[in-house]
């Protein structure tokens, strides 16, 4: 791209290039940067995935489950001008604005549930910090639940929060139902009552929780020392080899294994109650895995 600007140390114009990717405008013959700070001038294109590489499209946020109207909404605008910039006269305007007042009304009613649970959906994405993926799918459970009315007479935030801890136990992540309701401040009978709704319904096939993930967690919360944390991961792959996790609540499972980490490397200042307020289960939980996993296993 030739450019009239001259460069200072060769004195010639035809020399210098512009390079609009870096934004730099620099003399092809010496190498001299005469500007790091360029504007892109050229059109805006978007390209927000693998599928959208080939298929190039004009700028606009990307399409996503979780918003209502999944990042499509289009609105009537109110310009006095048509597409070739005539002047509408006020019959028209009078049209399009009874148009814009209904198109409104209709979007807003149709995607009024939506709207509401994608509402509650962003505000439990703030308190439990989730990935993305977790949201996206839990829109798509969500919608998918709906469309086969299994929240028809029941609460949104229920079916909502029965979604989200479907999409972390498919996706693997430690997230508790408890901790979910407790969170939504919803009763855990209601979501329990949606979960086993949504599994059966949905035909979803639910993967088993890894207690290692759990540990790792529990280990970050009470910031215990990577010895602990070690022990405990050759505790727990062999307690699996053996078969002795099997039936076992996977953050019950995981805070006693840590208790007895602890207690094996001489921290004894953390105690029973510590990890049962973090895993969501009780001391008695914690003594019974214990005892149980001392009986079964070689602590040594």
């Amino acid at each position: 791209m030739q450019n009239s600007i001259v460069c200072s140390i060769c004195k010639k114009d035809k020399t210098i290039i512009t390079d609009l990717d870096s934004g730099e405008i620099v003399c092809s013959k010496c190498g001299q940067v005469i500007s790091d700070k360029i504007q892109d001038s050229r059109q805006e294109w978007r390209d927000f995935g693998i599928s959208e590489a080939k298929d190039r499209r004009r700028t606009g946020i990307p399409t996503s489950l979780a918003r209502h109207d999944m990042g499509l909404y289009t609105m009537i605008g109110r310009g006095r001008k048509d597409a070739r910039g005539q002047v509408l006269d006020v019959s028209m305007r009078s049209t399009m604005g009874r148009l814009r007042t209904w198109d409104l009304r209709i979007q807003s009613s149709a995607n009024r549930n939506l709207i509401t649970a994608f509402n509650q959906l962003n505000i439990l994405n703030d308190k439990l910090g989730l990935p993305d993926a977790i949201i996206e799918k839990t829109a798509y459970i969500y919608r998918k639940a709906r469309k086969r009315g299994l929240g028809r007479g029941r609460e949104t935030s229920s079916a909502l929060a029965a979604a989200l801890y479907l999409a972390c136990r498919q996706d693997r992540t430690p997230r508790t139902l408890n901790e979910i309701c407790r969170i939504s401040n919803i009763k855990r009978k209601a979501v329990s009552r949606q979960y086993r709704d949504m599994v059966i319904e949905l035909d979803m096939r639910i993967p088993a929780v890894d207690p290692i993930k759990c540990i790792t967690r529990i280990a970050n919360q009470i910031n215990l020392n990577p010895k602990v944390k070690q022990k405990a991961i050759n505790i727990i792959n062999a307690a699996t080899k053996s078969g002795l996790s099997a039936g076992k609540n996977p953050m019950g499972l995981a805070a006693s294994i840590l208790y007895m980490s602890c207690v094996i490397n001489g921290c004894n200042s953390i105690g029973q109650t510590i990890f049962a307020q973090t895993a969501g289960v009780t001391e008695v939980t914690i003594r019974n895995i214990s005892k149980h996993l001392r009986n079964h296993l070689d602590l040594s």
